[in-house]
Order: structure tokens, then C-alpha cells, then sequence
């Protein structure tokens, strides 16, 4: 197996490139070495030797070929990412994003005939709000839209049914509509829909995998746009505050970068789940407020977050996984408990720098009216 990873040299990327080289597979990377993710070091110390790099933007046609030539498996990475930051660089975001979905797919169908398997990772972030059941009434599978804009403003932060009763959050299933409340968000769409829709009309086997919220060593630690993971390590390291948008009860699925690539192993060696979408994530919510404290306690730091009673555009208020579907398509349970894979960060960011860029990322929404 011959494979090509788009954005290779990045954090999931290049743990996906360890676990196919331990297979015995050949890999390559496209990555254009972004600043805000890698600074301005070049390839990465923690990139394989064993990966061939190819450094270069993914909608460079000639880039893009050389890439892709005598590949067997195409792992489509390569995005803008960072949701508060797409709703001000909407152009770019969606050229990067969408437009470099759709380069990578007409270069793609030049060598078809050539290609076993074809892998997009897709973002929890598509959903919106996650899924809730009634507990009054006992109704599951409840699809909210977003918190109306008064009901935040009066920073009454859970999700409320009709009745003005809060909604219990569920797992997210799916099969529940798509609401993507950014531009990323919607990016991630285009991603999955376009690779399984020219995967169907050309007999491309094609997997979208929709990864809730990865956390891990080699993360971007001084990209204000990264996960909140690394966000809050970049503030600590730097003997601040991690800051907490509304009051920190708002819950994610957090899922170690390594479930995360050996979920894209199976994906691309075996068929179970051609031409469909799958949630990687545990099914466990953990919230904001708890990642600050692990965090916080693992680097010997007693600074207590801030919790500003903020809250920020098209944010929501909890989502978490329902796994039964790669469970039985790819037979993929997420292994690493949160708080081993948490352990393992920490002592990885004991020997990293950060540059804190936080506050003046949270002064860019909030002068644009994003965050309020």
C-alpha cells in the first residue's frame, strides 16, 4: 500500500503516517507547512524520516500531481481549521477547504483506475448542536437549532425544548441533521459530501469519518484556532488563565489522536464502511471546565481558569458520539480513557514552549461582534 496523506506533517496526520508505516506501508505527505500551525521550523522532528514530503499548497494542480503519483490510498487532511477564525477569513477558509477538495478530486479521478481507497476526514462540527432527549416525556433524538440570541444574552446557557425546560444531551447519532453554525463547519460538509458523491459516480470506494475532538501530543500548541486541549496548555505554560466561554459545563468527546488514527487504519483497510460516514469518538462527555482542571493539575499550575460568561457565534452546548456505527462497520471502540491519553499530553508538554496568542484571538471576535 502506497498511500498519500494531505496535510501529512500535521498532528493527526503524522500519527496516522506512524501507525501505516508500522503496517509496512509507503507514505507520503503533502503539506504546505502552514506558519500558524508549524511556525516557521520546516518539516516537523516528529515527522517519520520514512515519510516522503512534498511540500506545497493542495490546490497547486502540478503540486498535487507529483503528490498523488503511483498512490494506491488518498487520505484527504488538508484543511484551514479553526472555527471562530473562519468566520472572518470566510474566502480563504473555502478556498482552502472547499476548493482544495475539489482540486484533490479532479487530480484524483485522473488516476481512478490506479486508486483502492479514498479516506476524508469529515468534523463533529457539521452537526451544530448536538442530540437530546425529552426527560420529561421521555422523547429521544431531538435535533435543537441554535440558542436563540436573547436566551444567551440573558446567559442562560442550556439547550431548552418548548416549554422552556432544559433538554438532556444524548449521543449524537449520524443520522441527525446536519446544522453547521460556521464557515469551517460547513467546509467540513462540503469535504465529506463531495468525496462520497465523485466516490459513488466513479466507483471509488470512499470513507468520511467524522472526528469529534482530538487531543494529543504534536498539537499546535501556539495556534489560538487548535483544539481546546492545547489552547488551555499554551495559556498554563505561559502562566495564565485558561479562558472558559459561558460557565464551563458545556461538554465535548474527547478522543486521543492515536484511537483517532488507528480508526483510519481500519478505514482504509478494510470495506465495511465504503460509502458512508462514521463518528470517531469515546461516547463519554467530558466538560470544558474538567480539561482545564486535568491540565492545570498535571503541569503542577494553580491557576484557576476564567470563566468569562461569554459567549461566541454559532457556539453550542454539548455534543458527544454514538459509536455503534463504527463499532459495527469497522469494529473501531476508542481504547486510550481520557484520562490516560491526558497523562501522556501533559508529560509531552512538559518539554514545550508556547506562544499565548488566546487573548488576542478573543479580541478579534469580539471586535468583529463574535463573541459577546
Amino acid at each position: 500500500m502506497k498511500v498519500l496523506i494531505t496535510g501529512g506533517a500535521g498532528f493527526i496526520g503524522s500519527h496516522l503516517a506512524d501507525r501505516l508505516l508500522a503496517e509496512g506501508a509507503n507514505v507520503r505527505a503533502l503539506d504546505n507547512l502552514d506558519p500558524q500551525v508549524h511556525g516557521d521550523s520546516g518539516r516537523p522532528d516528529y515527522l517519520d524520516e520514512s515519510v516522503e514530503l512534498v511540500r506545497g499548497d493542495v490546490r497547486d494542480r502540478d503540486v498535487l500531481g507529483r503528490a498523488l503519483d503511483g498512490v494506491d490510498t488518498v487520505v484527504h487532511f488538508a484543511a484551514a481549521v479553526g472555527v471562530g477564525q473562519s468566520m472572518y477569513e470566510i474566502e480563504r477558509y473555502t478556498s482552502i477547504n472547499s476548493i482544495g477538495a475539489a482540486v484533490l478530486l479532479e487530480e484524483v479521478l485522473e488516476r481512478r483506475d490506479h486508486l483502492r481507497k479514498l479516506l476524508v476526514a469529515s468534523s463533529m462540527s457539521i452537526y451544530g448542536e448536538g442530540q437530546y432527549r425529552n426527560p420529561r416525556t421521555g422523547e429521544g433524538g431531538i435535533a435543537p437549532g441554535v440558542r436563540p440570541e436573547p436566551q444567551l444574552a440573558a446567559r442562560r446557557w442550556d439547550v431548552l425544548d418548548d416549554d422552556g425546560l432544559p433538554l438532556e444531551p444524548e449521543p449524537t447519532a449520524e443520522t441527525k441533521p446536519l446544522r453547521p453554525t460556521s464557515i469551517y463547519a460547513i467546509n467540513k460538509r462540503d469535504h465529506e459530501e463531495m468525496v462520497l458523491a465523485v466516490g459513488a459516480a466513479y466507483g471509488i470506494p470512499a470513507v468520511a469519518l467524522r472526528f469529534f475532538n482530538v487531543f494529543g501530543e504534536r498539537q499546535a500548541l501556539s495556534n489560538p484556532y487548535t483544539g481546546v486541549a492545547a489552547i488551555f496548555a499554551s495559556r498554563l505554560l505561559n502562566d495564565r488563565a485558561p479562558l472558559i466561554f459561558e460557565d464551563g459545563n458545556q461538554t465535548r468527546d474527547f478522543i486521543d489522536v492515536r484511537d483517532i488514527a488507528r480508526a483510519c487504519l481500519l478505514a482504509v483497510t478494510r470495506d465495511g464502511a465504503d460509502g458512508r460516514t462514521l463518528n470517531v469518538g469515546t461516547g463519554i462527555p467530558t466538560s470544558v471546565r474538567d480539561v482545564a482542571r486535568v491540565i492545570a493539575d498535571g503541569l503542577g499550575k494553580s491557576i484557576e481558569p476564567e470563566v468569562a460568561n461569554q459567549y461566541r457565534a454559532g457556539d453550542i452546548r454539548h455534543c458527544f458520539a454514538d459509536t455503534r456505527l463504527a463499532e459495527e462497520l469497522l469494529g473501531f471502540r476508542a481504547e486510550i480513557p481520557f484520562e490516560h491519553g491526558m497523562d501522556d499530553l501533559l508529560a509531552w508538554l512538559e518539554g514545550q514552549e508556547a506562544s499565548d496568542t488566546v487573548d488576542a484571538a478573543r479580541e478579534a471576535l469580539v471586535a468583529r461582534g463574535l463573541a459577546r
